[in-house]
């Protein structure tokens, strides 16, 4: 349930505060001068630009570092994240896919359809096409039921890559009637109404 950075945000200047106290302490290691942050945590306050200091002892069950790691190697942030990185798009078959012109000409001709947005709520404010249904990608699994398999229904996310991961998980749960709205928001901002903001 952790947003990646694209997703919930960051405050700009931290990384490059901490980015350049990490390549200090990189810098000390490789010449073998000073005092290192080894075997100690910084904490750094940016609202009240304090930093605390806390020293810690080694513990030996810890699964890194301990007598008996069993983590070796790093994770999939990714993954881990829930966020996806749309860079670019999943291959699913064309059938499945729906461009934004023609989700407009559905729209303007009140065709019965239903869109479900799998983006995130911060995302969700900064734009949203209305009457879209709000489910994030996290939490579609657990929200199946909302879904009418009668009614064709229209998934979208930023930039096409989540909504096909969901088309993907959906279709493999029997829902036929599941389209990829092609390009995202993205799409629809450039195509269909360039005065939403992008992001």
């Amino acid at each position: 349930m952790v947003p990646g950075c694209a997703v919930g945000g960051v405050f700009g200047v931290l990384p490059g505060i901490i980015g350049t106290i990490q390549a200090t302490e990189a810098v000390k290691i490789i010449l073998g001068k000073g005092e290192t942050l080894s075997g100690r945590l910084l904490l750094f306050d940016a609202l009240t630009m304090q930093f605390r200091e806390m020293k810690l002892n080694r513990d030996p069950k810890c699964p890194i570092c301990g007598e008996n790691p069993v983590i070796n190697k790093l994770i999939d942030y990714v993954e881990f994240c829930g966020a996806g990185v749309e860079n670019e798009p999943n291959e699913i078959d064309e059938e499945w896919q729906i461009s934004v012109s023609e989700l407009k000409q559905k729209m303007d001709s009140k065709e019965k359809i239903k869109i479900i947005d799998v983006r995130e709520i911060p995302e969700i404010s900064i734009c949203h096409i209305a009457g879209a249904e709000i489910i994030p990608f996290n939490s579609l699994e657990f929200n199946i039921s909302k879904i009418d398999q009668s009614i064709p229904t229209i998934i979208m996310c930023r930039s096409g890559v989540r909504s096909a991961d969901a088309v993907k998980f959906l279709h493999e749960k029997g829902f036929a009637n599941v389209f990829n709205l092609t390009g995202g928001i993205l799409a629809w901002v450039d195509e269909i109404d360039p005065s939403m903001p992008k992001y």
